[in-house]
Formats: structure tokens, sequence, C-alpha cells
């Protein structure tokens, strides 16, 4: 018998703020962005929890918990050393596990 629960790539969504974000970033930025969406979507748990669970990501990418006391809450991925970040969250429904872009930045 298999669970019903899926693994990845998990479903992706974004917040039209988020969306329209990601669509105004030039050209390099929004590809610096897909592939951190990437990243996330192909990741066995999308919060990184665990000691040096991030360590496969690229040199320039990190994720945090956007606060400490909520390790299961809205995470930041940073990517472009810090320049620029997408905060999420996952919803891990059985049926339609998902993650969810609420913010999208770069500088």
């Amino acid at each position: 018998m298999t669970s019903a629960f899926t693994g990845p790539p998990w479903q992706a969504d974004w917040t039209k703020e988020a969306e329209a974000n990601r669509n105004a970033l030039p050209a390099e930025a929004r590809a610096q962005v897909d592939a951190t969406r990437a990243e996330l979507v192909t990741a066995n748990d999308p919060y990184f929890r665990g000691i040096d669970s991030d360590r496969g990501l690229p040199a320039d990418m990190s994720v945090e918990p956007v606060q400490s006391t909520r390790p299961g809450g809205e995470h930041v991925i940073y990517f472009d050393r810090g320049r620029g970040w997408l905060r999420y969250h996952f919803a891990p429904r059985t049926t339609d596990p998902q993650i969810v872009i609420d913010e999208c930045f770069w500088q």
C-alpha cells in the first residue's frame, strides 16, 4: 500500500503581489528567482529542518524560519548572496501539499 502523501516535486503557487514583483524584475533576477523556486519544489522538506539540512543548496542560497519559535511557519529562502528572497509557507495537506510564495524581493 502506498502513502497518500506525495513528495517532491511539490506544487507551488504565488500570491498575486509576489508574482507581480517577480514579473517586474530584470531577466537575470527572474532567472535566479526561478532557480530558487526550483530548489524549493524539489526539496524533500521545504522547511529545511534539522542540522545542515540546507547543505545541498547552492552556495548563494540559505533558508531560515521567519520566527525561530515557529519552525513550521513561514520561511525565507535567500538567493543571490542575500540580495533577494522569497518568503513562503508550506501547506502539507495529504491530497495536495503545496508551497505558497507570499513575497518576492530582489535589490
